[in-house]
């Protein structure tokens, strides 16, 4: 873990000489990669296929949590307030299964979190009705979608970098804060692709933030490479609690004051904390674990324990983490799912004028 925290800490702020100049090294491979793909696409050698309905993508330049899962969601709804039909399309990140799988149909969902990967399944959960398919080939996916369904838009989940779709809509979510980290390429930074892609995107997206001036790194990154390309802003907010042994809610208003040990198994488990803290929780204690997480038996006994060695009234998670330890045997102490959902603070009108012009 703490090697893992390292390495984060190296992306956000910097490698020393010694393994930068390492990383850097791999880096150039990657770049070289990078353009030797962009220059394929640029002169027609490698082409994008089209699919019969509109295709609406949510992605991000960095390795790490942005809020794609829930700008998905928004997505949805405003496609379907348009009048579509839409079906979420992801990889599957984890998942046990192979090829193309159908993780909920409009009337149940049909894969376990195992199956389908956690995020396709807590999107499944979290929009009804909605076909929810997994793939690694998305061309694939999206047409057993089409074809089973007859679904009139896809909703790619992580779909910035996978080029062989043809997409109407182009949206990068970013984090409004230090969005590039140290700036840098992987495996040396958490760039998936350099900065001047963003002039692939019809839409930035800033998660964290209240108005532009609270994400001057992202404008500043779109002027200079998309200056076309109108920068939205949005934040998490808390939408709802239970308690995961008993299924109960619980109301926002009684987190207030609440002394709670933390934790979650997410790219940035401090931003999960700082919603939490919105509610007037006291986080005692934050556990942090790697992104995707699969909970066991004895970290839910290690995390009980840290509870009771605070004297807290709870533990509390994320509703993400909750799809990864839900068949467990839980503590006797209560365990609140804290789930949250996405709110465009600037910008709305130009994202809802974008789907109208995209996908009407």
């Amino acid at each position: 873990m703490k090697s893992r925290e390292r390495f984060i800490r190296g992306w956000e702020e910097g490698f020393s000489a010694g393994p930068a100049r390492m990383l850097a090294v791999a880096g150039g491979g990657y770049r070289g990669l990078l353009g030797a793909r962009e220059w394929l696409y640029g002169r027609g050698l490698l082409k994008s296929r089209a699919l019969p309905c509109r295709v609406v993508s949510i992605g991000n330049l960095t390795v790490g949590g942005t809020g794609k899962t829930p700008a998905v969601e928004v997505a949805v709804q405003t496609l379907v307030a348009l009048g579509h039909r839409p079906a979420v399309v992801s990889r599957g990140y984890g998942r046990t299964t192979r090829g193309v799988q159908i993780v909920a149909d409009a009337a149940s969902i049909s894969l376990d979190p195992e199956e389908s990967g956690d995020e396709p399944f807590l999107l499944a959960r979290r929009l009804p009705g909605i076909p929810v398919v997994v793939g690694a080939n998305r061309h694939d996916a999206a047409r057993v979608a089409i074809e089973k369904f007859g679904v009139t838009a896809i909703v790619l989940d992580d779909g910035f970098q996978h080029r062989t779709l043809a997409k109407d809509l182009e949206i990068v979510m970013a984090r409004a804060r230090r969005p590039w980290g140290n700036g840098r390429l992987l495996p040396a930074g958490p760039l998936r692709e350099p900065l001047g892609s963003l002039a692939r995107a019809d839409l930035v997206v800033a998660a964290g933030a209240l108005d532009l001036d609270d994400a001057r790194e992202v404008v500043d990154a779109v002027d200079e490479h998309a200056p076309r390309v109108p920068v939205i802003t949005a934040t998490l907010v808390p939408s709802e609690c239970w308690e995961a042994g008993r299924m109960q809610p619980v109301g926002l208003p009684e987190l207030a004051g609440r002394r709670l040990v933390a934790f979650a198994g997410i790219a940035s488990p401090a931003a999960f904390a700082s919603t939490l803290q919105s509610t007037g929780a006291v986080v005692e204690s934050l556990a942090e674990f790697a992104d995707h997480h699969w909970y066991s038996a004895d970290d839910i006994a290690r995390l009980d324990a840290r509870a009771a060695e605070l004297d807290v009234d709870a533990l509390i998670t994320t509703e993400k983490d909750w799809v990864r330890l839900r068949r467990l045997r839980l503590p006797r102490r209560p365990v609140y799912v804290l789930s949250v959902r996405l709110v465009l603070q600037t910008g709305e009108p130009a994202w809802r004028q974008a789907f109208r012009r995209a996908c009407p």
